[in-house]
């Protein structure tokens, strides 16, 4: 007999939406309580989501133009402005004329931007894990799937703004 629960490509098809459905209820309300916890850290910054989306992007690609972080974050560039004045308040980036072209600018994480970085994921790291018992028999598997789902997603994200973003809960 084969096993429903491992099925992958054009196979998933209608009779996994149920489950499919779960894991995104899932993936909301996990990420609704890990920002809920706040942090026990008192050097932590807390951000926004969309300030977490910005400084995830810089901590892959550490010096970028603001039109690259908005194609990859999904935000527009306006909102992006915005943030990023929010995050050079709070010493996380700063924004520096583009030496290959001084009109433009690349926004660069700081110091303090990295290790707030470093410190929240440490805190995520730890909450999760008491979580889930300290239990890593799937962690493998999850964080595949839920990569491949992250990339299939911003893959997928629609480039213009017809579509109404669903609202945050």
């Amino acid at each position: 007999m084969e096993d429903q629960a491992h099925q992958t490509g054009p196979t998933a098809g209608p009779g996994h939406e149920q489950r499919w459905a779960e894991l995104a209820d899932l993936v909301l309300i996990i990420s609704r309580e890990i920002q809920f916890r706040g942090y026990t850290d008192e050097r932590a910054v807390p951000l926004s989501p969309s300030e977490g989306m910005v400084m995830r992007y810089l901590q892959r690609e550490p010096a970028a133009p603001p039109s690259r972080i908005a194609d990859a974050t999904g935000l527009q560039r306006t909102n992006l402005s915005t943030i990023l004045g929010g995050l050079e308040r709070k010493g996380l980036v700063e924004r520096r004329a583009d030496p290959g072209d001084g009109r433009g600018v690349t926004v660069h994480t700081t110091e303090r931007g990295r290790a707030n970085y470093a410190l929240v994921r440490q805190e995520w790291a730890a909450a999760v894990s008491e979580a889930a018992d300290h239990d890593t028999e799937h962690l493998d598997a999850a964080l595949t799937l839920l990569t491949a789902v992250e990339t299939g997603l911003a893959r997928m994200r629609p480039r213009n703004r017809a579509t109404r973003p669903a609202a945050e809960t």
